[in-house]
């Protein structure tokens, strides 16, 4: 199972920019992706979290500028990023909780994206 984060870059502040991560492989379902960042110096920190049904969970520091989304067709969530502030700047990385069912076992693992650079700066 691999995971493609894209669509980080630099921004102005109060600019915008969505994310997309596409999961690919050996899945046969996904239930919770979210999205996580990590700023230079500092801990990885939840941005985001959605789930098979569509609920939603956010940052209390993202809350109303953030919007996470997913098309379980595609196996893809996304992030789109408004009102981008200069303390947003960090490495964006994906995850998800897929299910592998095999004939004789099923995997549930986690996989992460890579990680993209959001930076937000004038």
């Amino acid at each position: 199972v691999q995971l493609q984060a894209s669509g980080g870059g630099l921004a102005q502040p109060g600019g915008s920019l969505r994310l997309s991560c596409a999961a690919s492989g050996s899945i046969s379902s996904i239930n919770g992706m979210g999205w996580y960042r990590q700023a230079p110096g500092k801990q990885r920190e939840l941005v985001a979290t959605i789930t098979s049904g569509g609920s939603t969970n956010y940052a209390d520091s993202v809350k109303g500028r953030f919007t996470i989304s997913r098309d379980n067709a595609k196996n893809t969530v996304y992030l789109q990023m408004n009102s981008l502030k200069p303390e947003d700047t960090a490495v964006y990385y994906c995850n998800a909780d897929y299910l592998d069912v095999r004939p004789d076992t099923t995997v549930a693992g986690r996989e992460w994206g890579q990680g993209t650079q959001v930076t937000v700066s004038s």
